[in-house]
């Protein structure tokens, strides 16, 4: 994202008289406004997708950046505005292609509700429309403030349980190494003085998102060698993340020395924000004794050579230039309408009428007592049913198991199958995850693929099964599980999908609590299938 201005035009405050350039004939209004309207038409067609990242950046405090993302890259492009008095528009019809591609991996993710990948898709489409409109040396000129505008897009959110690891292992090896001794239990852990629990506020994603927005910027604005801009970006990406080590292991500190009556309410989130205002603070300033103020600069030789051709005729010909633009811009408008065309018409075909019904589940298991009171945090069901099932003829001994079917159809955003939302847990939960795993089990000829969790509550511990049906398929992967969902909205097929979640006490070795939910699965499995294709049929 950070790129190398080697390209031969001059900086913003110089003129094209004061380089002996004599500049360029401009273009006619009409053509000015077409070249403007292509840079519009996204927000017409793909509205949508833009509201919805107005709506998180509105909701969430960690993507508000978003905001001035767009005022930054206008400023930016502003700064450049001597290359447009040098350098004509000049249409690059292969971009078009690629417009065309970015369009079609907006509707995939549209098919399978992947709202950051259309995100990114949409604001793809302005540096694409750049280069397609403008030319590919215009356009490269402005690279770093149209590629800025991808840093508007809210994405991070992945990052959060690694980063709460790593926060977590650090806090509590820092805390060792000071010869305190801490029990651990996941994220949670106890040290003499009280108890503590890294959870997403204390993950650092703001201070990791926020960093690498302003080292951005700053690289850009402060080198001119690649290699000084990516070793800088390096270091704003290392930086936050041990320093919210640090951060945490500094509240858990202070909370500790005194007495837990300091660092354990709101003065947590301000020693928090201080201390990343203070290294962030130290990382400029220690990046300032590399600074390069100097562009390379390279004008063209004769005022001729800025005359590039348009479309086989010099950019003198004013006529035979615009007429290329406006061409170009018709052609761009029709690649971006074609998807959102493509995806209502899809909507209208697969959106199902009739409410969802789950037939029943034939077992030879028999209905037992309840044996926890969690429930999944999902989002809200066409369809679901849930049992707690022991073998026919077993002690009370015998483990229960507990399965829970959330049937999902005519997905949309907060209400889908496969979606960061849907979570086991919540912080808010008495229960917390303890541990969480992909494996493979043996069902019969079948190998089946699945999440294992350990979580631990009032109630005690229990082990839960998850897995996906997707176009008929079994899967416990998102990613595949998305591809299938989008392939058969996109052949017209529909979205239909599932979640599987079995439960069973976790009382001793994790080999026996898996005995009871391997004979779940084996002696149900095919049923389940059955009642849920049965169901999409309907």
């Amino acid at each position: 994202m950070l790129l190398n201005k080697t390209t031969a035009l001059p900086q913003a405050g110089s003129s094209a008289s004061a380089l002996g350039e004599p500049g360029l004939p401009r273009l006619p209004l009409v053509t000015i406004l077409a070249v403007l309207c292509t840079f519009l038409a996204p927000l017409l067609f793909y509205f949508g997708t833009a509201r919805s990242m107005v709506a998180i950046w509105d909701s969430s405090e960690t993507f508000a950046h978003g905001y001035i993302i767009l005022p930054i890259s206008l400023w930016l492009v502003w700064r450049r505005r001597a290359n447009f008095s040098l350098v004509p528009p000049c249409p690059y019809w292969p971009a078009l292609l690629l417009l065309l591609a970015v369009g079609f991996g907006w509707l995939l993710a549209r098919m399978g509700e992947v709202q950051v990948v259309m995100q990114y898709a949409f604001v793809a489409m302005f540096p694409v429309i750049a280069l397609a409109i403008l030319g590919r040396r215009l356009a490269w000129s402005l690279a770093f403030p149209l590629l800025f505008l991808l840093l508007a897009v809210p994405f991070g959110e992945v990052f959060i349980d690694p980063l709460i690891s790593f926060t977590a292992d650090f806090t509590v090896w820092a805390l060792q190494a000071t010869g305190i001794p801490v029990w651990r239990n996941g994220t949670r852990f106890e040290i003499p003085s009280g108890s503590w629990s890294v959870v997403e506020a204390c993950s650092g994603i703001r201070y990791l998102i926020s960093s690498v927005t302003l080292g951005c910027l700053y690289a850009y604005l402060t080198y001119r060698s690649t290699t000084r801009r990516a070793l800088f970006m390096v270091m704003a990406v290392i930086v936050p993340i041990v320093a919210n080590g640090l951060r945490a292991y500094m509240i858990v500190m202070i909370g500790h020395l005194s007495g837990m009556t300091a660092a354990v309410g709101v003065d947590h989130l301000v020693y928090g924000w201080f201390f990343f205002g203070l290294v962030m603070f130290l990382l400029f300033w220690v990046g300032n004794f590399w600074r390069e103020d100097q562009d390379d600069v390279v004008v063209p030789a004769t005022a001729s050579s800025a005359a590039l051709v348009v479309g086989g005729s010099t950019a003198a010909s004013i006529p035979a230039a615009s007429r290329h633009i406006v061409a170009m811009a018709l052609a761009i408008v029709a690649a971006m309408a074609v998807w959102p065309l493509y995806a209502g018409y899809s909507d209208r075909v697969t959106a199902g009428g009739k409410p969802v019904q789950l037939g029943k589940i034939d077992s030879t298991w028999v209905p037992a007592p309840a044996f926890s009171t969690w429930k999944p945090v999902f989002a809200p069901a066409e369809a679901s049913a849930s049992m707690v099932l022991q073998p026919a003829g077993q002690t009370t001994a015998t483990p229960p198991v507990g399965m829970t079917i959330l049937y999902y159809r005519n997905q949309t955003n907060g209400k889908s199958l496969i979606s960061s939302s849907n979570r086991l847990v919540t912080e808010k939960d008495a229960m917390h995850q303890l541990r969480s795993e992909k494996r493979l089990e043996t069902v019969g000829a079948r190998m089946l693929g699945l999440r294992e969790s350990t979580l631990q509550g009032p109630d005690g511990a229990i082990l839960v099964w998850q897995w996906y049906w997707v176009g008929n398929q079994f899967t416990a992967n998102d990613y595949v599980g998305k591809l299938l969902q989008a392939k058969d909205k996109l052949l017209l097929r529909g979205d239909d999908g599932a979640a599987i979640l079995l439960s069973t006490p976790h009382v001793a070795d994790i080999e026996q609590a898996r005995a009871p939910l391997r004979a779940f699965v084996s002696a149900h499995l095919p049923a389940i299938e059955t009642a849920l294709t049965a169901a999409r049929s309907r």
